[in-house]
């Protein structure tokens, strides 16, 4: 049987250097981080990314700025909002909760976050600068991706990892950290001829898919670090892309759902703002 990646223990590490960041801060009669949430309508999975971002903000140490908006906001006004927390020096972090109504470009909007308060790193600049390998903010979710993988001490450098989805928010990037590492890599989607028989030669599978309990033992190599990415709500319960008690048998490290990659991306989220904090001094 494989081991579980707890993602919450791995968090735990990642909050206790914020607190100890925050409560510097306060000691020393500073200002703690701001992290700008903006949620456009009332979306569940986004309202409750949001509400958990705020529960960690304010466990951690840091001001949470919940903005929340209609559904039918015009995308102008939206853009007003994002360029007014641009300039607000008591804002380091500024996130825009997707996916955004059909009215809205997601890009357009995005664009418009400044560069050095993209703490989920969506604008143009940071993508540009992540792909050339440059200093930029880190896409959360794949950022957690690659620290999970990490824990469990198996080696990166020369092994063959599978992606399962090709978005740019999880898929692409996720791909670009494991090359990083020196990993070979190869992204599957719905268009891969053979998907079973690519997933079993991965000694590292990232499923991003959003089919609950789509990939079963039959697609794992045995000994597998495996990574499921993929939230859906099945019959009131969040449910991964992989059908945990089987590969839990065959994989060699897996991650839960929930308890595993979600449990690290806000705190992902939060650490890059602290970080925006220590970068950009008004």
């Amino acid at each position: 049987m494989g081991m579980i990646i707890d993602g919450k223990t791995i968090a735990e590490k990642y909050r206790k250097d914020i607190i100890k960041f925050t409560e510097e801060k306060k000691n020393n009669s500073l200002r703690v981080p701001c992290l700008a949430t903006i949620l456009v309508g009332e979306d569940g999975g986004s309202l409750s990314y949001a509400n958990n971002q705020k529960k960690l903000c304010e466990k951690l140490g840091l001001i949470n700025r919940q903005i929340i908006v209609e559904s039918s906001v015009k995308e102008d006004k939206l853009i007003e909002i994002i360029e007014e927390l641009n300039s607000d020096c008591n804002v380091d972090g500024i996130i825009v909760q997707l996916p955004l109504p059909g009215h809205i470009n997601e890009k357009t909007v995005t664009s418009h976050i400044s560069s050095k308060k993209d703490v989920d790193g969506l604008t143009d600049i940071n993508t540009g600068k992540f792909y050339k390998g440059e200093d930029c903010f880190v896409p959360c979710t794949p950022q957690s991706i690659l620290n999970l993988i990490k824990t469990t001490g198996c080696e990166i450098k020369g092994k063959h990892a599978v992606i399962v989805g090709r978005s740019n928010i999880v898929g692409k990037p996720a791909a670009q950290l494991l090359l990083n590492e020196n990993a070979t890599v190869t992204i599957c989607h719905s268009k891969t001829t053979d998907l079973k028989e690519v997933c079993k030669t991965a000694d590292i599978l990232v499923c991003a898919l959003g089919k609950p309990n789509f990939i079963t033992k039959e697609y794992i190599k045995e000994g597998a670090v495996v990574i499921d990415v993929g939230t859906s709500m099945v019959n009131g319960k969040l449910t991964g892309d992989i059908c945990f008690d089987e590969v839990i048998d065959v994989a060699g490290f897996l991650t839960p759902v929930p308890g595993g990659v979600g449990a690290l991306t806000t705190t992902m989220l939060i650490k890059n703002t602290c970080e925006a904090m220590i970068k950009n001094v008004c």
